[in-house]
Protein backbone atom coordinates (compact mmCIF):
# COMPACT_ATOMS: atom_id res chain seq x y z
CA UNK A 1 0.00 0.00 0.00
CA UNK A 2 0.96 3.47 -0.59
CA UNK A 3 0.18 6.78 1.31
CA UNK A 4 -0.63 9.74 -0.23
CA UNK A 5 -0.84 13.23 2.05
CA UNK A 6 -1.13 16.24 0.28
CA UNK A 7 -0.53 19.65 1.53
CA UNK A 8 -0.17 23.40 0.64
CA UNK A 9 -3.84 24.65 -0.78
CA UNK A 10 -5.51 27.69 0.41
CA UNK A 11 -6.85 30.95 -0.56
CA UNK A 12 -5.33 33.22 -3.02
CA UNK A 13 -5.89 35.88 -5.22
CA UNK A 14 -6.05 35.74 -9.14
CA UNK A 15 -2.46 35.97 -10.14
CA UNK A 16 -0.99 34.81 -7.27
CA UNK A 17 1.19 31.38 -6.69
CA UNK A 18 0.88 28.25 -4.25
CA UNK A 19 2.72 25.38 -3.56
CA UNK A 20 1.30 21.67 -3.46
CA UNK A 21 2.99 19.27 -1.94
CA UNK A 22 2.31 15.61 -1.86
CA UNK A 23 4.09 13.32 0.40
CA UNK A 24 4.16 9.27 -0.03
CA UNK A 25 4.59 7.23 2.64
CA UNK A 26 4.32 3.24 2.68
CA UNK A 27 5.70 0.80 -0.65
CA UNK A 28 7.12 3.89 -2.62
CA UNK A 29 8.97 1.44 -4.57
CA UNK A 30 5.99 0.38 -6.29
CA UNK A 31 5.29 3.40 -7.18
CA UNK A 32 5.63 4.41 -11.37
CA UNK A 33 4.26 7.83 -11.92
CA UNK A 34 2.51 10.04 -9.76
CA UNK A 35 0.09 12.83 -10.52
CA UNK A 36 -2.24 16.10 -10.11
CA UNK A 37 -5.72 16.01 -10.78
CA UNK A 38 -8.48 18.74 -9.32
CA UNK A 39 -12.05 18.29 -8.72
CA UNK A 40 -15.36 21.00 -8.57
CA UNK A 41 -18.43 19.89 -7.10
CA UNK A 42 -20.44 18.49 -9.89
CA UNK A 43 -17.72 17.84 -12.28
CA UNK A 44 -15.34 14.77 -12.97
CA UNK A 45 -11.74 14.60 -11.51
CA UNK A 46 -9.56 16.57 -14.20
CA UNK A 47 -5.86 15.43 -15.21
CA UNK A 48 -3.63 18.62 -14.03
CA UNK A 49 -0.18 17.01 -14.39
CA UNK A 50 2.10 13.68 -14.17
CA UNK A 51 5.65 12.92 -13.51
CA UNK A 52 7.22 9.92 -13.73
CA UNK A 53 9.60 8.33 -10.94
CA UNK A 54 12.47 9.52 -12.89
CA UNK A 55 11.32 12.42 -14.04
CA UNK A 56 11.77 12.02 -17.29
CA UNK A 57 8.35 12.10 -18.54
CA UNK A 58 6.12 14.77 -17.79
CA UNK A 59 2.84 15.89 -19.08
CA UNK A 60 0.23 18.73 -18.05
CA UNK A 61 -3.48 19.60 -19.23
CA UNK A 62 -3.59 22.65 -21.76
CA UNK A 63 -5.31 24.89 -19.52
CA UNK A 64 -2.11 24.93 -16.71
CA UNK A 65 0.69 24.16 -19.03
CA UNK A 66 3.20 27.52 -18.88
CA UNK A 67 1.79 28.48 -15.57
CA UNK A 68 1.92 25.07 -13.42
CA UNK A 69 5.02 23.41 -12.90
CA UNK A 70 5.61 19.11 -11.28
CA UNK A 71 7.83 18.16 -9.78
CA UNK A 72 9.34 15.70 -7.44
CA UNK A 73 11.96 14.85 -5.11
CA UNK A 74 12.65 11.03 -4.75
CA UNK A 75 14.81 11.49 -1.37
CA UNK A 76 11.96 12.52 0.63
CA UNK A 77 9.33 10.67 -1.80
CA UNK A 78 7.73 13.95 -2.35
CA UNK A 79 5.97 15.37 -5.19
CA UNK A 80 5.27 19.47 -5.79
CA UNK A 81 2.82 21.40 -8.48
CA UNK A 82 4.28 25.05 -8.17
CA UNK A 83 1.46 27.30 -9.39
CA UNK A 84 1.72 30.49 -10.27
CA UNK A 85 -0.87 33.05 -12.34
CA UNK A 86 -3.54 31.46 -10.85
CA UNK A 87 -7.10 31.95 -12.25
CA UNK A 88 -10.60 31.83 -10.29
CA UNK A 89 -11.38 28.52 -12.77
CA UNK A 90 -8.77 27.46 -11.02
CA UNK A 91 -10.49 26.71 -8.06
CA UNK A 92 -10.79 22.97 -7.19
CA UNK A 93 -10.32 20.40 -4.70
CA UNK A 94 -6.34 19.17 -5.70
CA UNK A 95 -5.74 15.68 -5.38
CA UNK A 96 -2.42 13.86 -5.81
CA UNK A 97 -2.64 10.06 -7.35
CA UNK A 98 0.22 7.39 -8.15
CA UNK A 99 0.19 4.38 -9.93
CA UNK A 100 1.79 1.28 -9.46
CA UNK A 101 4.62 -0.37 -11.65
CA UNK A 102 3.10 -2.53 -14.45
CA UNK A 103 0.50 -2.30 -16.58
CA UNK A 104 -0.50 0.68 -19.38
CA UNK A 105 0.63 3.90 -17.88
CA UNK A 106 -2.35 6.48 -19.59
CA UNK A 107 -1.29 9.40 -17.48
CA UNK A 108 -4.56 11.19 -17.72
CA UNK A 109 -6.86 8.58 -16.76
CA UNK A 110 -8.05 8.81 -13.03
CA UNK A 111 -8.76 5.26 -13.56
CA UNK A 112 -5.16 4.76 -14.08
CA UNK A 113 -3.59 5.72 -10.97
CA UNK A 114 -3.91 2.74 -8.22
CA UNK A 115 -3.34 5.91 -5.10
CA UNK A 116 -5.19 9.05 -3.90
CA UNK A 117 -4.60 11.39 -1.20
CA UNK A 118 -7.36 13.60 0.74
CA UNK A 119 -7.02 16.66 -1.64
CA UNK A 120 -6.27 19.87 -0.83
CA UNK A 121 -9.10 22.60 -1.44
CA UNK A 122 -7.19 25.69 -3.92
CA UNK A 123 -9.69 28.45 -3.88
CA UNK A 124 -8.31 31.62 -6.24
CA UNK A 125 -10.39 35.16 -5.84
CA UNK A 126 -11.45 37.37 -8.18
Amino acid sequence: QVHLVESGGGLVQAGGSLRLSCAASGRTYMIYATGWFRQTPGKEREFVASINWVGSTIYYADSVKGRFTISRDNANNTQYLQMNNLKPDDTAVFYCAAKSKGGIYNAKSPGNYDYWGQGTQVTVSS
